[in-house]
This record gives structure tokens, sequence and C-alpha cells, in this order.
């Protein structure tokens, strides 16, 4: 970082750095002509005003406003013309941000807004904004002027925005992007689009999260541009001293959000953005969906087959081909005559239902939801006052415009029918929104954007996020206490409040592999931890061995369901043979003995603002080597997982980072820093789980629930440093955890030569129905003379031929000492 021992010495006004034209001006040119286009530049700052802890600083004619909004988060607004939009926000949360104290300044050069931990500054003489630490490093500031064009055609503004870029600086996040992980030297769009099949590099895909991080040295940085037309961004691209971000339209209205270290930043866009609620046990499980399972006979097939053959699942998904002729919430009588009954069905071998739902309602007067939609004018017009029409699925349709509150509310009371036969989940698909032949709707469609108006252009991004999130509420509103589920394929920041996502269309490729490992990677980092992708390709033919290894990194992404396209093979897990049969079903039962580890990963997401996979330059981000590294990520706290992503290969390299480190499946252990050639049959995978962690497991199940816990196994490993594990626990599936009706407990350990001890703290008001706790104790480097629990020593202990340590305690334990 560059320590600015002088805050009056910002940025030489000379530097050149490009424009978004491809042409390179000087920075103190305030305007300037490309041929018809003229960009009007701010000017130097002719006056201010304060209100508490906002800050309104004018050229004249533009307006900048600068809101201290928590001691670590700024916020920038322009307005060109001096009238600021309407303040609104789709992907804003409610939270209650702390300010500590904000200090105003003024200098014979600049402004100065500094709270305690960061310092925003604000040059007179060309309107440059920066953003200092308390320390003096410069971690943020303008490249030139922000500046905008009039936009003649649909009126407002273009609105752009230059960061200088350091040499050793990098960037990361922007929702799935199919690229890198590292972002330097990529161009970025976000515009929501129907990808079918997206290649590597192909850009825009299915959402738009407009947040990225910047890693310099250790110290990172995140800027949140709340902007909801299409967006651009310039990761060093044109010059390798700049980065841009510019929109279509709208405010130039950001975020600047402090560190200093990467998880601090990606934890509090959470906090501005929100995070998923708990989902219910069942959604973490393993899922099974094809385009398309029908009819019903094929569907209790699919359901049996899994019980039979003792393979986990707990989804079963029915795509399109439910509907009666693709009529979002019916029922195809031909091929499901009776779903109540047949999800009954389901129901009692543990298989939970979600069925697919598009925005796309066919034009069809004896069509009851079409009927009521016009009836009450819920759809899209365009702006001649025409409904805004589109083929898809059904044929000619028209579609909910879900920017309205009353048109949500609406939509979200149509799911009565689906829940009244049994459906248990919703999914969103098609809601970029995809349109057949012109790809989307018009830009003049015009939308109510919850009172604020818009076109097409404004309400696009969020059109998907709006539909999932009429979707969960009302489910939320319909199933009363109980927690829904939902999926969809587009969205926006925010989008996280109301549902897990997947990655789209992709293919069944070893590229398509290596690229789900590092967009789930992606995803997770810009607020959205429930993601995955469809296991084995959505189209494409994968063979058996691309499908497990598919299936063994699907175990650790959040959301685990196989999926794919109506024009390939099955591919359930069984549909490759032996041995890949065998593999695939010891991975998924790994899942389900996992899952009070991936439910309290998910809690303190919830609860902390913490991400579940992250990846290593999150763990370690002064190792400038990590800043490319991203096979390999943190599953919750204290697994590391290492994914093999080639076709025929037997070992592979194997990075860990600092500390102590054992093997899952041998505890042999090794210490970090460093790398490792470790062995990958195909039966396996490296999975290391960090000293001192403590993981509970569960016994297999072939369903969430399918049988009542006896007892938690515990399984813990050895550590000389101190570490803390959260366990928690709740009734899985309301909402009572929101009244503190749940377990929080932590795990502190900590070990010397002699002597291990575990400490047990709980808190919370919920009573798991086991009553013992099985420990499994490994990496003990003494052998094990006694062991006491809460002041008595126990008389039943054992301890096998590799040091590995057994016993049983009562679940209320406070205390364990294992003693040489």
């Amino acid at each position: 970082m560059e320590n600015l021992t002088n805050l009056d010495l910002m940025i030489d006004p000379a530097l050149k750095v490009p424009d978004e034209n491809n042409e390179e001006k000087f920075l103190n040119n305030p305007i300037v002509t490309l041929g018809p286009i003229t960009k009007q530049y701010l000017k130097s700052v002719k006056n201010y005003i304060t209100d508490g802890n906002r800050f309104v600083f004018s050229d004249g004619a533009s307006k900048v406003q600068i809101s201290v909004i928590s001691d670590e988060i700024i916020r920038v607004r322009m307005a060109p013309q001096g009238t600021f939009l309407a303040d609104f926000s789709y992907a804003i949360n409610p939270y209650d941000h702390i300010i500590t104290e904000v200090k105003f300044t003024e200098t014979e050069l600049q402004y100065l807004i500094a709270t305690p931990k960061v310092t925003c500054a604000v040059t007179k003489a060309d309107f440059l904004i920066s953003f200092i630490d308390r320390n003096g490093n410069l971690m943020s500031s303008d490249a030139k002027p922000m500046h905008y064009e009039e936009n003649v055609q649909f009126g407002g503004y273009y609105v752009y925005c230059s960061k200088t870029c350091q040499a050793t600086e990098d960037f990361y996040a922007l929702g799935d992007k199919a690229t890198e992980f590292n972002l330097r030297g990529k161009r970025q769009v976000l515009w929501n689009t129907d990808t079918y099949a997206f290649a590597k590099n192909q850009d825009p895909l299915y959402r738009s999260i407009p947040f990225y991080m910047s890693l310099n040295k250790g110290y990172c940085y995140g800027i949140f541009y709340d902007n909801t037309f299409k967006t651009h961004y310039d990761f060093a691209v044109e010059s390798h001293d700049c980065t841009s971000f510019w929109s279509d339209g709208g405010e130039l209205n950001y975020y600047y959000i402090h560190g200093p270290q990467m998880v601090d930043v990606v934890k509090r866009y959470s906090m501005l953005t929100g995070t998923h609620q708990m989902p219910p046990m069942w959604a973490l499980g393993f899922h099974q969906c094809r385009w398309s399972y029908y009819p019903d006979k094929k569907v209790k097939q699919i359901a049996n087959t899994f019980r039979e053959k003792k393979i986990p699942c707990d989804a079963i998904y029915l795509d399109i081909d439910y509907m009666n002729g693709y009529r979002c919430f019916t029922w195809n009588d031909r091929y499901f005559p009776d779903p109540k009954q047949l999800l009954t069905e389901l129901d009692e071998i543990g298989f939970k239902t979600v069925v697919i739902i598009d925005p796309g309602i066919k034009v069809d007067d004896n069509y009851w939801v079409f009927k009521e939609g016009k009836a009450n004018n819920y759809f899209c017009r365009r702006c001649d006052d025409y409904f805004m029409e589109g083929n898809v699925w059904p044929g000619r349709c028209q579609f909910p415009d879900f920017t309205n509150p009353k048109v949500r509310e609406w939509w979200g009371g149509l799911f009565q029918g689906l829940l009244d036969a049994g459906v248990d989940g919703v999914w969103n698909d098609m809601n970029e929104p995809a349109v057949f032949g012109s790809g989307s709707f018009p830009d003049d469609v015009r939308h109510n954007f919850d009172h604020h108006r818009g076109s097409h252009r404004k309400a696009h991004n969020v059109y998907g996020m709006q539909m999932v999130r009429a979707t969960y509420e009302g489910l939320q509103k319909l199933q009363k206490n109980k927690r829904p589920f939902t999926i969809t394929r587009a969205g926006y920041s925010g989008v996280q409040r109301y549902s897990s996502v997947w990655t789209g269309d992709n293919v069944a490729s070893w590229e398509h592999l290596k690229l789900a490992n590092v967009m789930c990677q992606r995803l997770s980092i810009s607020g959205i931890s429930f993601c995955g992708t469809d296991i084995g390709g959505f189209t494409g033919e994968p063979d058996g061995e691309l499908f497990t290894r598919w299936i063994q990194l699907g175990v650790f992404t959040p959301l685990m369901r196989a999926h794919s396209a109506g024009d390939t093979r099955e591919r359930e897990p069984w549909s490759f043979g032996e041995p890949f049969e065998s593999i695939c079903r010891k991975f998924i039962e790994l899942r389900y003995k996992l899952l009070p580890y991936l439910y309290s990963a998910f809690w303190q997401h919830y609860k902390y603002h913490m991400p579940v996979l992250r990846p290593v330059i999150m763990l370690e981000p002064n190792e400038q080597i990590n800043h490319y590294r991203e096979d390999e990520f943190s599953f919750g706290d204290s697994i590391l997982i290492c994914p093999v992503l080639q076709p025929g290969i037997t070992n592979r390299k194997v990075y860990l980072p600092k500390g102590t480190w054992y093997d899952y499946w041998n505890n042999q252990k090794y210490k970090g820093g460093k790398e490792f050639v470790i062995n990958t049959p195909l039966d396996s995978m490296p999975i290391f789980v960090k000293a001192g962690a403590s993981v509970p497991e569960y016994p297999v199940m072939q369903y969430v629930n399918e049988v009542e816990l006896e007892f938690l196994t515990l399984k813990t490993w050895y550590s000389e440093m101190e570490e803390k594990s959260i366990i928690y626990e709740d009734h899985g599936e309301n909402f009572a955890y929101k009244l503190d009706i749940y377990l929080e407990k932590t795990i502190t350990v900590r070990g010397t030569n002699g002597s291990f001890v575990m400490e047990q703290t709980m808190f919370g008001m919920y009573t798991p129905r086991y009553e013992k706790y099985e420990h499994i104790v490994y990496g003990l480097p003494f052998k094990v003379k006694k062991v006491v629990v809460d002041g008595k020593e126990m008389k039943k202990y054992s301890v096998d031929a590799t040091n590995v340590l057994s016993f049983t305690t009562t679940k209320q334990f406070k205390k364990i000492e294992i003693l040489a």
C-alpha cells in the first residue's frame, strides 16, 4: 500500500488513464469531446453542506453526497445536474450499523470525512475522492473525476467512475463469472442473460452482482455499486493503472467497504445486502433433477431406485413437463392424473418435491392465472400501453411485473394449489427474463419499481430477484411457520435473502467442472453462499469418471443437485454402473454425515455473515501466490477441499495453508505453508481438517430425519493452539430460531504434550432429543492414561492401534481433560 504521510498529496492530476471509449485523455480535462459524445467531468468543488453523517459537495452544477453508513462503510452518490433520484434499493437490507464517531475537517486542498477506521478525502481542485485507512495507507482513489453523459434517447445519464490500480492489486467477486478467480485483466458486463451451454469467459451470464473486492499487499476493500442498469467493469484492461465501472443509466451510487481483511469486507457487504435465512435441513441433502421426469410412474421409479440402492436423496424435481401445456400452477392430467397421491407416496419414503415455475403466463382467456392477471393489470406493458408479449415454452405469453408489490402478493398466493398437492419447494427459471427469439424484454417495457417507476433498462437485472422474492414471501405466508425452499436462475445483489441459486445451463466437460469450482467460490464471497451447479453438466454427455468427480465436488457445494437436459442420457448416481455407483454412494453418504457441520456453517453465515465457502486467498491474503490459487477452498471453518478436476490423474498437488492439518481419510498429520503431492484414486478426493477442529457428524441416513438420533458423533483433532468450533442445532424446519429457540455450542480445545482439554459452552433454548456424544479424538501426541469429564474420571474409553481415542459423554458436558 502507498503510505500517505501528507494527506494533501493525493493523486497527480496529470496522470494519464483511459476513458471508456478507448481513447486516452488527461485527468485534468473537465470536458472531453469524442465525436458526438460529450462527457461531463466534475469540476472543482464550489460549496458544501453538512447534515449529520451526510455531506453534499457541489461544483455548481453537479452534486455528490457522501454518507457515513458505519465506521467501515461510506456511501458515494452523484447527481449530474444536482437532483438526486429517490433513495430506493432492492439490494439494501435494513441493518443496525454502528457509527462510533464522524469528524469533518477542511484543509486548504481538501475535505476530510473521518471515522475511527477510514477517512474519505475530497480534493477541492478536481473533485477526486479517496479512502485512507487510519494508518495513512491509501486504499482507494479516483483516477479521474466522476463523470457522465446525457442519454438523449431515453433520458437520464450514462455514469462513470474510475479508480487508480496499483501494480500489485488484484480483484475478486462480481458473482459467478465464468472466468479465472482473479479478475485482474478482465472486462465484465452485468446484464442478466439466458446463456444455454455457456463457454468459459462468456459474458454476461444469468446474474448481476455489482460487488468486487480489491486486494493489495494483504489489504482489502470492496466496492458495492448499487445500480440496476446494464453495468460494465474494466479491471486494468485498457490501462494497467486504472479500474473503471460505468452504467447505461441510473445513479453513480456506490459503497466503499473497508477491510482490511477480505473476510471483513465480505461480512460487511453481507450486512448491507443481507444473508440467506436458515434453510430447511432437508434442502442441504442431495437433490435429483432432470428435464424432465414424467409421467408419474417414472418419478416413482427414480425415487424407489434411490431407496433400493440405498443412495441417500432428499428431493426430486419436476421440470416444465409436469404442467398442462407449460401453463404455470397447473398439472398435466395425462402425466400426473393424481399429483396429491404421487407426492404423498414420495413423502412417505422421504422425498420432498420441488417444481419449476417460469414467469411467462400463456395468453389464454380460459386459463385462470392469465384471466386474473389480465383483469388486474398485473402484466408488463410497453411505452405505448400495449402489453409486452413474447414466446416462451407455452407459446405466446405475457409477463407479470414483479416490481409491483401488488403483483408480488398476487403471485405468492398462486402457490396455494401446489402446496395443497404436497409441493415442498419452488424452482424459479427463465427469469432473466428470457424470451425466445428476442432474448429478453424490449427496453421500453415499463415497470412499477415499487412505485419508483422505470423502464426495463432499469428493472431488467432485478426482475428475477423480485420474482423469487414474490415466490419466497408467498410460500412463507402460505406455509405459516415452515421455512420455504426456493432456487432461482437470475438475480441481483440481495437475492440471497430469498433464494438459493445454481450456475445455470452448464456443459458436461472437465472445463466446466473447473468452472463449477471457481463459480461457487465466487458466489460465496459475493454474498450468495447457498449455491451449486448442475452436477454432471446440464447438456452434453459425461463419462463415469467426470460424473463421479463432479459428485465429489458437489458434496462440498451448499446446494447439491444433479441435473440434466432431456436430450442427454440419464445421469442418476447409478447410471454409469460400477465402480462409479459405489463411489457416488460413498460420497453422498459423506454429505449426509457432514450435514450438522454444514448446517452450523449456514448458521455462521446467517448470524455472523461468514461465507460458507472460503477461497484460499481469504485464508491467506498476504501470500501473493494465493492471489491466483483457485482449485482449493475451505468448506466452513475447518475443512479444506481439494477437488480432482482433471481426468485420469492418480495424484495432485495440494497446498495446505499455514498451521497443522490432518488428512480426513487416514488422519496423517501435515505442517502447512507448502505444497504436498496427495494420491487421488477415483474413490478418493483430498480432504483435510484443521487441527483443533470439532466436527459433528450424523449416522448415514437415506434422507434427513429418517431415524431419530440416539447420539451425535463429535470428531476432534488435536491442536497445540487454542481453537474454537461452533455447532448449531434447531428444529430444522420452522422459524423458531428467530425467537432464540436454538442451541449454539462452542467447543474450545487446547493441548500440550501431556494433556488435551475440550470445553463446551452453550447458548439458546433448544434441546436436542439425543442424550449422548460419541467422541472420537485424533492426533493425540501421547498415550492416554486418564479421561476426566467434569471432574470425574471415566472408567470406559478405548484407544486403538493408531492412538485414536473413543469415549461417550452426555451432551451437557462442560470440560473434558485427556491426560497422559
